[in-house]
């Protein structure tokens, strides 16, 4: 299975929201992203900077 690291973007520096997420899905408020386990989590405010799917990771930023 591909599971990413979810990282949000804070003035330059990376810091880690999630892992092992297996659904990211874009709304209206923002991203919701879920692991196969645990419940949805919702990050409002925010949008997909950057994909990096060779190191799974995927980066948010702020709108």
């Amino acid at each position: 299975m591909c599971q990413m690291k979810i990282m949000m973007d804070k003035e330059g520096q990376q810091e880690l929201v999630m892992e092992d997420v297996a659904h990211l899905e874009v709304i209206e408020e923002g991203i919701r992203i879920s692991t196969l386990f645990e419940e949805p989590k919702l990050i409002p405010g925010v949008v997909i900077k950057t994909i990096d799917f060779l190191s799974g990771k995927a980066m948010l930023q702020k709108k």
